[in-house]
């Protein structure tokens, strides 16, 4: 059944530019579509707007290709830099559609970047914001995206969080208005297309894997990658994991690439730990369904790998997704080779227990997009200021 709306057409202006944004787009994309399809009509205008933040092939058009995203009508060709440099960019020419667009909300997802600089542009202008993955927490503010989410948080009218957690971490800031407990999006994706990746997917003879006989690991966190001893430590513990354990799968980010190119890194030698140029959505979904551990410093990565029911070592001394660690599924490494090296073990022997489905049921998309929805009129009978008072 199509959702409710009053409005015959409501424009929704979706800020991307980083791979787990894409993933985290792709069921709302569909949702919007399905909507449309149900509703004989374009109920829904949705305009997408890619920063370029990734802009790798790899990274972000593989990504739209395989996850059936609607494609974007604006890319700002950003590309990398410093975090100011970055944000600033991309907060002026995200300006320049939104005043040429005139959405009635600007859709972000994540803690990134492209997150921070779409809200912060929407709300200058007075536009609803809706933030997808809201009330997230590391409580670690040299994390850049622990900022960014925080920043975003505050500035949004529609918070949609993914678990019972991020709840209480808004309402613990005070945020109490707009907030909508909906599950999570990359569940959504996950369960989408978890059983295609496994068919389709040639990853695994591509690279002579067996399942279960290969762990997987990725590491890309600017805390991971700009300290160099961090990142020493990190290698150290994979090389000795491949070494004595099993072969070690390393899809490897652009900036991990570079660092260790810089610093002549001699892991990249031993026999038995893979480095390969970053995979795409369905082939990454099919190594990790199969792997016997991950690796990771990454957000979306861990909660993949407890969707999965792969155990997880966790390349940093806190997480946001604390569900995964009170089920057994997830265990703190830190960036030291030795803690790192005990983590894998217990992760290996640990006592799992039974996942108590804390990110929803696969139906996050399809609520968030009821909510805005219903939010639409209210928010359109709002007085809005001229584009002659917002451009003062």
């Amino acid at each position: 059944m199509p959702l409710a709306c009053n409005n015959t057409k409501v424009k929704i202006a979706t800020i991307i530019g980083a791979r787990p944004q894409f993933i985290k787009a792709a069921p709302v994309s569909r949702a919007i579509s399905k909507q449309n399809l149900e509703s004989n009509g374009a109920q829904i205008e949705d305009i997408v707007i890619h920063t370029g933040q990734h802009y790798d092939h790899n990274m972000s058009q593989v990504f739209f290709e395989q996850l059936m995203i609607h494609p974007p009508k604006y890319n700002l060709e950003v590309g990398s830099g410093a975090h100011g440099e970055m944000t600033g960019i991309m907060l002026g020419r995200i300006e320049e559609v939104l005043l040429k667009e005139k959405p009635e909300f600007v859709l972000v997802y994540g803690d990134t970047n492209s997150t921070l600089a779409g809200a912060l542009a929407a709300a200058k202008l007075f536009i609803p914001v809706a933030h997808v993955e809201a009330g997230l927490r590391s409580f670690n503010r040299r994390m850049p995206e622990e900022v960014n989410r925080v920043l975003t948080d505050h500035l949004s009218d529609l918070l949609f969080c993914p678990t019972e957690t991020s709840v209480r971490n808004l309402a613990n800031e005070g945020i109490i208005e707009g907030v909508f407990q909906t599950g999570d999006v990359m569940y959504d994706a996950f369960r989408f297309h978890k059983e295609q990746a496994l068919k389709s997917s040639p990853i695994l003879s591509q690279l002579n894997l067996r399942p279960k006989e290969y762990s997987l690991a990725t590491v890309h966190r600017q805390e991971s990658t700009d300290e160099h001893e961090a990142l020493s430590n990190i290698f150290n513990a994979l090389e000795k994991i491949a070494a004595k354990d099993c072969p070690l799968i390393i899809p490897l980010h652009p900036r991990t690439k570079k660092v260790l190119e810089q610093s002549h890194s001699k892991q990249r030698k031993n026999p038995w730990m893979y480095l390969i140029s970053p995979v795409g959505y369905l082939d990454m979904i099919a190594l990790e369904s199969q792997a016997k551990v991950i690796l990771t410093d990454s957000g979306g990565i861990q909660k993949e790998a407890y969707f999965a029911q792969i155990p997880c070592v966790t390349l940093r001394d806190e997480t946001e997704w604390l569900e995964t660690l009170e089920d057994g599924w997830n265990h703190l490494g830190g960036r030291d080779s030795s803690t790192i090296l005990q983590a894998y073990q217990a992760a290996l022997r640990s006592n799992r227990g039974d996942q108590s489905k804390p990110y929803g049921d696969g139906s996050a998309s399809h609520l968030i997009l009821q909510h805005m929805l219903v939010a639409s009129d209210r928010i359109n009978n709002r007085l809005q200021p001229s584009l002659e008072e917002v451009k003062r």
